[in-house]
Parts: structure tokens; sequence; C-alpha cells
């Protein structure tokens, strides 16, 4: 069964069928218009048929003279007092002996003992006239070996019609299957397939989407090893620490006096790891969609302030002053407040990391005239230039880049402040600031608040 179906579902036994069809149909189609034509153009032969022998009478002098039945049943004399004579006088009606009379020839339809009939009339020189009847049936009788021949013409049309449908569906098939193929051995792990170009456009089209899912795939592909790579050594380092203090206390090579700040150097590595973990745990949800969004109307204004009082001790213990400069009217939105302080926290502790003592971390906001909220966090480090800046939210890139050249967290803050920042319906980038450093921007639909 399971056979039967994959033979009838394929696009080269479907293109088959939908050939059959369609030749059957016209074939049909053909067949009806050729019977009728036939039909018509064999009567109108009939009709001019009885004329010119109805014709060849009057002019002969035969109808003046009553001999007509020499003819056979087929004709009738109209005299001119309105007389019908001859055997097919009752195919004979008073409408065609009154136009007879009139002088105007009769073509029409009629009936001949009971059969259908066509009728043709000829006035005679002094009034009345030669009517011709014929029955239908005796004009169809010399059809039948023309009918023959236009069937077999047909069905050998439905033959050549069909069997240039399987050819083309195996033209058309072929192709297909090449690139079902290819995409079986990307969906198997294979990368760098050669998928050739296609002579029909569309089955083209597909392929050149495998080969750009392909380029994707492998992309894609490299960056998750470079982000496994990174993650192994962000995880091997506090591991390597708290493995070697741990040892040391086992086998007590640390004097008494130094182990509170082992201990110390322990839950400061271990924090680092659990931060860490969280950010993988953070990221994994995003991506899984593992989280809710809990939109409310708040004033940003108010959630700019808190970030700042919470990060105002870490700036001064760095020597890095953080203040806000926003305007004194609401900045009002309608949006999660718990995932927009996770974003502005995030953001400022990037800052932090890379601010240089002395410095300033401004965060400022408004409404713009388009009627969305843009909040910006401003540092004066070392900055970003036009490539970091294209690749800064990808997971990892700016962490691989200058980890060892300059401060860096895990690599997924950023990561994350762009996910979340989707999820909340708005979008970040990130850009030089005016005077040096670097400006991070959130953009978030602005609201009324009630």
């Amino acid at each position: 069964m399971a056979r039967r179906t994959r033979l009838f579902g394929s696009l080269s036994a479907r293109f088959t069928l939908v050939t059959f069809a369609v030749a059957l149909i016209a074939v049909l189609v053909t067949a009806l218009v050729a019977v009728q034509v036939v039909q018509t153009v064999e009567q109108n032969q009939a009709r001019q048929q009885l004329k010119a022998q109805a014709a060849a009478l009057v002019a002969s002098g035969r109808a003046a003279e009553g001999r007509v039945g020499v003819v056979g049943d087929r004709f009738a004399l109209v005299s001119p007092d309105g007389t019908v004579t001859g055997a097919a006088r009752g195919s004979v009606g008073p409408d065609v002996v009154r136009m007879l009379q009139a002088g105007k020839p009769v073509s029409a339809n009629t009936t001949l003992n009971g059969k259908d009939a066509v009728l043709v009339g000829i006035p005679g020189p002094n009034g009345g006239g030669i009517v011709g009847v014929r029955k239908v049936a005796d004009i169809a009788a010399g059809d039948a070996e023309l009918l023959r021949g236009i069937v077999l013409a047909l069905a050998i049309g439905l033959a050549v019609a069909t069997a240039a449908g399987v050819l083309l569906a195996r033209l058309l098939g072929r192709p297909l299957r090449r690139v079902a193929d290819s995409a079986r051995a990307l969906a198997g792990g294979r990368r760098g397939v050669a998928i050739e170009t296609q002579s029909v456009a569309e089955i083209d089209d597909i392929a050149q989407a495998l080969r750009t899912l392909d380029t994707a795939l492998a992309t894609s592909e490299d960056r998750q090893r470079e982000f496994l790579l990174s993650v192994s050594h962000e995880i091997r380092t506090p591991l390597t620490a708290i493995r070697g203090y741990a040892e040391a206390l086992a086998d007590g090579v640390i004097p008494p006096a130094d182990v509170a700040e082992a201990g110390r150097t322990l839950s400061a590595e271990s924090e680092r790891l659990r931060r860490f973990l969280d950010d993988l745990l953070e990221l994994a949800r995003l991506e899984a969609d593992e989280f809710t969004i809990v939109p409310q109307h708040f004033d940003a204004r108010d959630t700019v302030g808190a970030v700042v009082r919470a990060w105002a001790g870490a700036a001064g213990g760095a020597g890095v002053a953080l203040r806000a400069d926003l305007p004194g009217d609401p900045i009002p939105v309608h949006t999660d407040e718990m995932r927009l302080r996770q974003i502005l926290d995030g953001l400022v502790e990037n800052a932090l990391r890379v601010a240089p003592a002395g410095t300033e971390i401004i965060i400022v906001g408004g409404v713009t005239s388009h009627g969305v909220v843009e909040l910006a966090v401003r540092d004066r480090g070392p900055g970003l230039s036009a490539e970091d800046t294209a690749v800064a939210f990808d997971r990892g890139a700016l962490h691989a880049r200058y980890r060892g050249a300059r401060p860096v967290g895990t690599g997924l803050g950023l990561s994350i402040a762009r996910a979340l920042v989707g999820r909340l319906g708005g979008w970040i980038a990130a850009a030089p600031a005016e005077g040096g450093g670097t400006e991070f921007r959130v953009t978030l639909p602005s609201s009324d608040i009630p």
C-alpha cells in the first residue's frame, strides 16, 4: 500500500496523469466538435445537391409536366395553385408553399416519413416549384467511414500526448531527484555538496536555495564550533583554579594564614563559573522561547534610575562615574520592565568592564519624533571598529577577537541583550560614541502611560 501511495504521489506520476487527463479532455472536445462540423458540412452538401437537382428539374420542364416521381421519394411538386404532389408531399408545409408561390427559394429542416430531414425548394417560372427532401439518417450513413478515421486520428493523438507527458515527466523528474539527493546529503551532515545548475528556472531556484542553505549551515556550524571552543576555555579556567586550590587545601600545603584568601579565590572563581553557566542557561531559554514576557505601562526614567543606583557602588569602586541624562517629561513605554532592566544591567556591566578609571558612563533616553523610545548606554572605553559593530551581537565574536587584549566577559552578554530586545519588539545597535568609546542604543515602541 505504501509503495502504491508513493508511486502515485510522485511528481512524475502526477504529471503523467495530468497530461493524460488534459489530452483526453482535448480529444473528447475535439471529437464532439468534429462530429458537429462533419454533420453540418454533410447537411450543407446535401442541401446543395438537392438544390442542384431541383433546379435541373425546373430547367428541364419535368416539373411543369408533373413528372418528378422518377427521381424517387425525395421530391415533391408544388403547382401554382398551391397543390402539392409527389412522394415527399407530406414534408411540405404551408409556409414552404407560400414562399415558393412568392418566387422565393426555401432551405429548412423538416421530417420525411417521421424522420428528421433537410428541405430545399426552388421556385418555378410560373409559380410553385420543386421541393427536395433528404433524411438526415441517409446523410449520416455516409459519414461512418469518415468518423472512424477521425476517431482513429484522435486516439493516435491521445497516445502521442500521453507518451510526451511521460517523457516530459521524466525529464523534469530527473533534475528534481538530483536536487532531492543533494538535500538529503545536507540533512545527513555533508557540507560543500556540489549542486549543479539546472536548465529549468524553477528547479534552479530550488538548487540555488540549497546552495545558500549549504553555505549558511557551514557558517553556522563553524560559529558553533568556535563558540564551543570558547565555552570550553572559559569553563576550564575557573575549574582549573578551583581544582588547584582544592587540591592544595586537601594536601595541607596552604598555610593557615592564607586559607581565608584561598577561600575568597575559590568563591570568586565559583561565582565566575556560576555567572557563565547562568548566561548559557538564559541564552538557551531565549532561543527555546521558554520564558515569558509580561508587558506593562511604566516610565522608563524610573527603570534607568534603578539601574544607576544599583551600579553606583561598582562604578565608584572602579573609579568610573555613572550618571543618567534624561528629559524632565516621562518616557512612556509598554513592555516587560524586568526584561528592560535586565538589558540595561547587561549593557552597564559591559561598559564598566572596558571603561578606564576617571571616565564616565552615561545612560541617555527619550521619545523621538517618530514616537519610539530610545535608551542608550555610552562609555569612554577603547571603542569598536566598523568590523566590530557588524558582529558585536554575535555570541562570542568580540570575546574571541579581544580575549587577552582587553577585559572581556563570557562572550554571551550582548547576544542575550539582542535576543531580549527582539522579544520585546525592539532592536539594538552598536555605534561609536561622540568623543570616543561606544554607544549601545535600544529602541522600543512608545506608549502613553494611562
